[in-house]
């Protein structure tokens, strides 16, 4: 079994001025500038794995978490932490445990059905579960997590899939659609129709235009929890299959403040410096 343990800082330490900027790109292709909260720790601990379960299959496991030594509001870090609800330990060592605990059950799982499963792999295959936590920026005191899932056990094609979170870091909560606009969400549901096709994810016509409206699988996008935002727009984003087929890929749909001027919350207005 080859077995690699790295526990790796993402940043050790974010000590910048409140003034201090630096850059990031959205998928969009834009640049967007993100204020660094003063003293904001961040660190991460990756483990990856692999086991030959028989000849022709080999299982994969990697996950990465992020570790934050300066956040001490339980309720802010299980909010932080959601898809892993037994995590009772926020220490670096408490997710390594975890992690590896995560990693044995995975095997542990796909062990018990093995002989079942073997009889269909005829061939070599590699199947494998992955996850990971992004930071993605820290702006104004609102930090934005993407959480990203991928896994295959056979079949045509492999699955993943994306969490957007932005948790509000002074007043230690998740941010919630109604903390920014108070749009009622069938007009939201509009707008996400309307620009469905304003950031190129890979689908276009025989033009070369984005047309991620052409593999739409609902009459209505649904206005979710699953956004994020920088300086210039609100974004949703929507997994395979979620609102389009599987070819289309990840959807993320942009809302700007312009179009939701009038219904901003006046204090995130405030705060995001938005005119």
């Amino acid at each position: 079994m080859k077995n690699t343990i790295a526990v790796l800082a993402l940043s050790s330490f974010f000590i910048f001025s409140a003034c201090k900027k630096t850059e990031t790109n959205n998928k969009a292709g834009e640049k967007t500038e993100v204020g660094q909260a003063e003293k904001f720790i961040v660190d991460s601990v990756k483990v990856n794995d692999s086991i030959m379960i028989t000849d022709s299959l080999q299982l994969k496991y990697s996950s990465k978490m992020l570790v934050f030594p300066s956040i001490k509001d339980k309720k802010l870090l299980d909010s932080i932490y959601f898809t892993n609800k037994n995590i009772q330990d926020f220490s670096k060592s408490g997710i390594e445990n975890f992690i590896k605990k995560d990693k044995d059950g995975y095997y542990k799982s796909i062990k018990k059905d093995a002989k079942e499963w073997v009889l269909d792999v005829e061939n070599y295959q590699e199947w494998y579960t992955s996850s990971s936590m992004n930071l993605k920026s820290n702006m104004n005191d609102f930090m934005h997590i993407q959480y990203i899932w991928g896994s295959y056990e056979g079949g045509a094609h492999d699955n993943y899939g994306y969490n957007e979170r932005v948790f509000d870091l002074k007043n230690s909560k998740k941010v919630e659609l109604k903390d920014i606009t108070s749009m009622p969400r069938n007009k939201l549901e509009g707008l996400l129709k309307q620009n469905i096709n304003k950031i190129n994810t890979g689908t276009t016509d025989e033009n070369g235009k984005v047309n991620n409206s052409e593999m739409l699988l609902v009459d209505v996008i649904p206005a979710t929890d699953n956004f994020y935002f920088d300086d210039k727009n609100l974004y949703f984003h929507y997994s395979p299959y979620e609102i389009t087929a599987f070819a289309a890929g990840d959807i993320i749909i942009p809302i700007s403040w312009e179009e939701l001027k009038g219904t901003l919350n006046a204090k995130f207005k405030e705060r995001m410096k938005i005119k």
